[in-house]
């Protein structure tokens, strides 16, 4: 059970878990790993949300959850945040910071409690999917339960 699952749980939120059989190589999806789970589970690439580290300034971190579907704005985004700017956070420093493999970062249950914006469109559906914490493991949840168990706020940060 990887943390992210352990959060959703010990929180008591509704939620469920789908799984996939995920493809080493996915190079068929474009190296998406978001639209890989879309198309496995059968669901539209805007309801299944992908975790972004984002820089913000010397050192310091923030996490962007978005449609697979959408790329991030990064001004609007550092725009939200009060910052200057924001890039992506290296490969190797979201990996160190979350304790997630890339493809399988989630917003839940990393390893420190990040700044979160989920884009506003997450709030159109019922339920939106992010990852579960490893490739090939979704979990669908309210977009509102995601807020409150990452202290996230809803923003616009899509281009």
């Amino acid at each position: 059970m990887t943390p992210a699952v352990q959060t959703a749980k010990r929180s008591g939120i509704k939620f469920s878990l789908h799984e996939y059989e995920h493809a080493p190589d996915s190079s068929s999806y474009g190296f998406s790993y978001g639209t890989e789970a879309a198309e496995k589970l059968g669901v539209s690439s805007a309801q299944v949300f992908k975790t972004l580290v984002v820089s913000i300034g010397d050192k310091l971190l923030a996490v962007a959850v978005l449609p697979v579907s959408a790329m991030l704005n990064t001004k609007k985004f550092a725009r939200a945040l009060g910052v200057k700017k924001a890039q992506m956070a290296d490969p190797p420093v979201v990996e160190r910071s979350t304790g997630y493999v890339l493809g399988g970062v989630s917003p839940l249950g990393q390893k420190k409690q990040l700044k979160t914006l989920i884009d506003i469109s997450a709030t159109s559906f019922p339920g939106i999917y992010i990852s579960a914490g490893r490739r090939g493991l979704e979990i669908e949840l309210a977009a509102h339960d995601l807020a409150t168990l990452t202290r996230g706020e809803f923003a616009d940060i899509c281009k």
